[in-house]
């Protein structure tokens, strides 16, 4: 039954992304290996929930609700994709005639081989078949589902997940190329050296005036002020700690909740202008995103 366009009452929105949050680890690593980037894959799951809840406003809720959800993301995810100009290789339904898939027990290889494939380097797939490879082997969605998902036939879903497992196989037998050393930034050391000295004043001081703070579902805090209260919360957990590390290209520092703990719990991403901070993100509850996050420390 639909709605009309008015308002999603705070009720109503809590207990959709209540229901959401629960498919929240399932979409990501979807959308991580879509997106080449478990940093932007979590971007396309916080787009797709923040659009879910305006068609909500529209139209109400769909009786399937993750299949609604998947599709969401997707359409997201390729928007995005070719915005950056990928392209496939080849057409949807070039690979029709390719054999099936190879059944048991060489199906469960398939999907241990995805499993173990960095997240990085599903994007040297073409987007269908990345999608199609992502869904069944490391998902386990049903071939019919992927074929609606995508709005094409199950035997093409079948030809394209065979030549895409065939594809990732040659990715995996590459050895990767060695991973240059990387020195890190005054302004992450400095962060790193306030935080785990508890110098919470210290890191205020370092807040830009128009600095934004982006935490999982909540609202987005804004100015120094309103983020400032960022660090009395962690002021109030014993042990944690930081260390500089990169992750994707990117300088991020990993938070590690005990002393003793020799795994980071999660990660922060900040950006800086002229030594300040403008922006931080903060995976505290999203710690789903660490399960695929090849974070270098």
């Amino acid at each position: 039954m639909s709605t009309g366009s008015q308002p999603l009452d705070a009720e109503r929105r809590a207990d959709f992304l209540a229901r959401a949050e629960d498919l929240r680890p399932e979409l990501h690593r979807y959308c991580a290996r879509l997106m080449g980037s478990v940093i932007e894959g979590e971007d396309v799951v916080q787009d797709t929930l923040a659009r879910a809840v305006v068609a909500l406003q529209e139209s109400g809720e769909p009786a399937a609700l993750r299949a609604w959800l998947f599709r969401i993301a997707h359409n997201r995810a390729m928007d995005l994709l070719r915005g950056r100009a990928f392209r496939d290789s080849e057409p949807i339904e070039a690979a029709s005639a390719i054999a099936d898939p190879n059944p048991e027990p060489m199906e469960t290889l398939m999907q241990r081989e995805a499993i173990k494939t960095a997240v990085s380097r599903f994007t040297e797939l073409p987007t269908v078949q990345r999608s199609i490879v992502i869904l069944k082997d490391v998902l386990d969605e049903p071939l019919a589902d992927i074929a609606r998902l995508l709005d094409v036939s199950v035997d093409s879903v079948k030809a394209h997940l065979a030549r895409g497992r065939a594809r990732l196989r040659e990715i995996n037998a590459r050895i990767p190329s060695p991973t240059a050393d990387r020195t890190h930034s005054n302004d992450v050391s400095r962060y790193v050296t306030l935080f785990n000295q508890h110098d919470w004043d210290g890191l205020r001081a370092l807040l830009a005036d128009d600095v934004k703070l982006q935490q999982s579902s909540h609202a987005v805090r804004s100015g120094s002020k309103d983020v400032g209260g960022f660090f009395g919360k962690y002021a109030k957990i014993d042990g944690i700690r930081l260390a500089p590390a990169w992750l994707e290209g990117r300088e991020v520092i990993a938070v590690f909740e005990h002393k003793d703990t020799p795994s980071p719990a999660y990660f922060m991403w900040l950006k800086w202008r002229d030594g300040r901070i403008v922006f931080i993100r903060d995976y505290r509850y999203d710690r789903y995103v660490m399960r695929d996050a090849e974070l270098k420390i």
